[in-house]
């Protein structure tokens, strides 16, 4: 067999060809007598194959030809007999032939190196514009239509486009031939579709589209439910690339079926490589843009731009970390090697994912230190007085003292208040420890010194109860506080807005009307924001512009993880109170299904009979919130004509008139009402310490922390406290095995690791930290709501340790260089304006 020259194949071919064919020329001399003098000859073509298509991007034929060589020594040495591997030699020669004779008029573009080292800057007389400001619309393909959906996306510029990781990777690397899958493993396939019929079930109700799917070595069947518009996309004749779990059929082995996760339409295009034989990176994706077209955009963007990509991290602190260069990590995360291990990439434990988590928490801790110096040179008009008359005859007034905890945190806001700098300081607490009272002494001392205070709450049923409370204390120590809510008639709120203005009100208590324009204040000086998570940094914002730089006082009884308090409130001075006040039990906790419900109605029945009371408590979420005020509805009806017919059933929501909300809750508190149905109003404030048992119903379907704080409305008085939780479906076992990420079946999971570990715990911080680690920092606080700063590679749950990091080399930064006017610092100070300024500037209150 003479060996064959390559006078027409382009040199990378030509090159790859003349390696290649040399030993399997001489596998196949003499008929294939020197075959088994050849060694690792599968390792061999794999290897030159990955590496010819990994430095150029060839015409989808030439690409194609070598996948299918690569595939013919797959299991070459294991599996074959002597006579496959002959026939396979055949093949792989003939293919090799083809190439010879029929390209020659390739001419291979680069694709994304593999190396290390970004792609060359391109040579102009002109610098580059920086990333950050070149939009988006205008790179090549794009357009004014894509970068509408693009934007949905967070991606309006270069940069945006480049910093969009994936949030997981499927390997594509190895394609599995039909012939060869086994039951059981997961294996990726890649053929043309023969079949694609779709039916329907009797019901109508179950669309089923079945798919087979055929390569060189035979035909595989993926079968997909409920999704009909697949019918337009897997299309007989087409490529198609399909990852997923082989399981055998009706008829074993020989019906094998592919439960298929994901799915690739192969198109032909001269990109195809960047889908499929590597590891691929899988992006978030909206009606209109796919990952694979966030793939071919990023291959762009990076041969284009990747060079210049800003270095913003100081190299001392690179060096120190052992964090590599911006252009390796971006080039690496969107497109890694061939050996990067797969469970970190989906983990983003990567040295590259990691450096560019670094970069972001770097840059916001530096921020937020620059903001917390900035607060503390600020100065306000007034100092408040720490011996002014009302406060000392509020010591007097008050029925019990402070606990140790309580007198601490009210020495360290009072030490605030006395100084020249506005106060900013968060207060937390676990429910029931006392926040308000310690409020109530800095609204006093503020009032006493001669200016206003406003304390806003996120419900009108939570102002009214602090109204209802505060005002007496309030007017014992000679200082009047009115009530601004969203309701009420409006002669009567022109009333209160003109006590507000002339400053005859000092203590103004409110839902977010008091940020509405037409509330003015004569002298505001402090401002104090409960439950603050409930409203938006722009909101509290507003509040604060009433008044000349007033002291700010922040509580929440959701205790917030360190993670998060050094990332939410890095520019707040925190306060715990740590302790309840003497005399209160822990709430027992018990959690019962639908089959338990008997049980749940015999333990209300008996603390009813002991002259207690009883909360039961309906969810109410914006996405079924008829449905659920009708259930809330249903169940008061039910328990009155059925369960305790004999007993006065209350029934709150928000829904009702204030008026009716008052009265039902006076009724409640004077005991007239023994049972109170109630949505999720009654999370906060309400304080009934007759009621001991808390029933909620589908608890599975509520936050950890809101359980928490549902379960602090009883055990506030003397007696023992239940909380019972009544979970819609059965326990599951322990020690089962979980279903993958996003399916119904992982839902379920967190709902019961939640409620197990609010069974487990008293401890609103141990709580908080669960509820963090199952549900994430995003759903966990609600990034709109808290301000919280949107990552692109930082998780705060799995970096933790690397935010401590990026705290201490911020700390040590500024304090080599306060103000970062040094020359080698001004890359870095200008990435940490662009994206924190605007945000930050409402650092006070955020």
């Amino acid at each position: 067999m003479p060996r064959p020259d390559f006078p027409h194949v382009c040199d990378p071919l030509r090159a790859f060809l003349h390696r290649v064919i040399r030993p399997i020329e001489f596998a196949c001399r003499d008929a294939h007598a020197h075959l088994q003098t050849v060694k690792n000859l599968d390792r061999f073509v794999s290897e030159q194959v990955i590496g010819a298509l990994g430095e150029h991007v060839y015409p989808r034929a030439v690409e194609v030809e070598l996948l299918s060589l690569r595939n013919l020594f797959v299991d070459f040495y294991t599996r074959l007999t002597p006579a496959e591997q002959r026939d396979r030699l055949t093949q792989a020669f003939a293919l090799l032939r083809r190439l010879q004779d029929g390209e020659s008029m390739i001419q291979p573009s680069p694709v994304i190196p593999t190396t290390h080292q970004p792609p060359p800057i391109p040579l102009s007389d002109d610098p580059p514009r920086p990333l950050w400001e070149l939009s988006i619309q205008f790179v090549k393909g794009v357009g004014p239509k894509r970068t509408i959906l693009l934007q949905r996306l967070g991606i309006s510029t270069v940069e945006e486009a480049l910093w969009t990781l994936p949030w997981r990777y499927d390997d594509r690397s190895v394609v599995t031939p039909v012939a060869k899958l086994v039951p059981g493993g997961i294996h990726c396939v890649c053929g043309v579709i023969i079949r694609a019929e779709s039916t329907r079930a009797r019901s109508r109700r179950l669309s089923i589209l079945d798919v087979s799917v055929q390569d060189a070595t035979g035909t595989v069947h993926a079968v997909f439910f409920n999704q009909p518009y697949l019918e337009e996309v897997l299309r007989e004749g087409g490529r198609v690339m399909m990852a997923g779990r082989v399981v055998a059929g009706r008829r074993g082995w020989m019906d094998l079926r592919l439960e298929a996760t994901q799915f690739e339409v192969l198109s032909g295009a001269d990109d195809e490589l960047l889908h499929v034989g590597r590891i691929v990176p899988i992006y978030h994706e909206t009606k209109g843009w796919t990952s694979r077209q966030m793939r071919v955009l990023l291959h762009s963007l990076l041969a284009e731009h990747g060079g210049n990509l800003e270095e913003v991290l100081p190299l001392s602190v690179r060096a120190r970390h052992r964090l590599p260069p911006i252009g390796e990590a971006i080039q690496q995360v969107h497109f890694p090697a061939s050996d990067t291990d797969l469970a970190s990439l989906d983990h983003g434990v990567t040295a590259a994912h990691r450096r560019l988590a670094f970069e972001e928490l770097f840059l916001l801790q530096a921020a937020m230190a620059l903001r917390q110096r900035e607060l503390k040179e600020e100065r306000k008009a007034f100092r408040f007085n720490p011996q002014a008359e009302p406060l000392k005859e509020l010591a007097r007034r008050l029925p019990f003292t402070l606990t140790a905890a309580q007198e601490r945190v009210w020495r360290e806001i009072q030490a605030d208040m006395v100084t020249s700098r506005p106060m900013n300081r968060l207060v937390q607490g676990d429910v029931g420890s006392g926040k308000t009272v310690v409020a109530l002494h800095a609204l006093v001392m503020a009032c006493g010194s001669g200016c206003q205070a406003a304390l806003m709450v996120p419900t009108e049923i939570l102002a009214e109860q602090h109204y209802l409370t505060l005002k007496p204390l309030l007017e014992s120590v000679g200082l009047n506080a009115v009530l601004l809510t969203g309701s009420g008639k409006t002669k009567a709120r022109h009333a209160v807005l003109q006590q507000v203005r002339s400053g005859k009100a000092q203590v103004a208590i409110g839902t977010h009307a008091l940020i509405q324009k037409r509330v003015q204040f004569a002298r505001l000086g402090l401002v104090v924001v409960d439950e603050q998570h409930k409203f938006g940094v722009l909101q509290r914002k507003t509040l604060l512009d009433k008044g000349y730089q007033p002291d700010v006082l922040v509580m929440t009884a959701t205790p917030i993880p360190r993670t998060l308090a050094m990332t939410v409130y890095g520019d707040l001075d925190v306060s715990v109170i740590d302790m309840l006040p003497p005399g209160r039990k822990p709430v027992r906790t018990m959690l019962y299904t639908e089959g338990q419900r008997h049980k749940t109605w015999q333990l209300v029945g008996d603390e009813l009979k002991a002259g207690r009371q009883a909360y039961i408590v309906y969810p109410l979420v914006e996405e079924s919130e008829k449905i659920d005020l009708k259930a809330a509805i249903q169940g008061a009806e039910e328990l009155r004509q059925d369960v305790f017919p004999t007993v006065q059933v209350g029934l709150l929501h928000g829904r009702m008139a204030t008026a009716e909300k008052e009265q039902t809750m006076a009724a409640f508190k004077a005991g007239t009402i023994q049972i109170l149905v109630a949505t999720t109003v009654i999370e906060v404030g309400v304080d009934v310490p007759n009621a001991t048992v808390m029933v909620i119903e589908h608890a599975e379907r509520f936050g950890l922390a809101q359980l928490h704080q549902l379960r602090g409305r009883v055990g506030r008085g003397a007696h023992q406290s239940m909380c019972i939780l009544m979970a819609s479906y059965p326990p599951r076992e322990a020690g089962s095995r979980l279903s993958p990420e996003g399916s119904p079946e992982t839902d379920r999971s967190h709902a019961q690791q939640r409620l197990a570990a609010l069974v487990r715990s008293h401890d609103g911080f141990v709580i908080a930290e669960e509820d963090l680690r199952i549900r994430g920092p995003g759903e966990f606080l609600g990034l709109r709501q808290w301000g919280m700063p949107e990552f692109r590679a930082a998780n705060l749950v799995r970096d933790a340790e690397l935010l401590e990091l990026a705290r201490q080399e911020a700390s040590a930064l500024l304090a080599q260089d306060p103000r970062l006017t040094l020359p080698q610092h001004q890359i870095f100070k200008g990435a940490m304006l662009r994206r924190w300024k605007g945000k930050l500037a409402l650092g006070a209150v955020s």
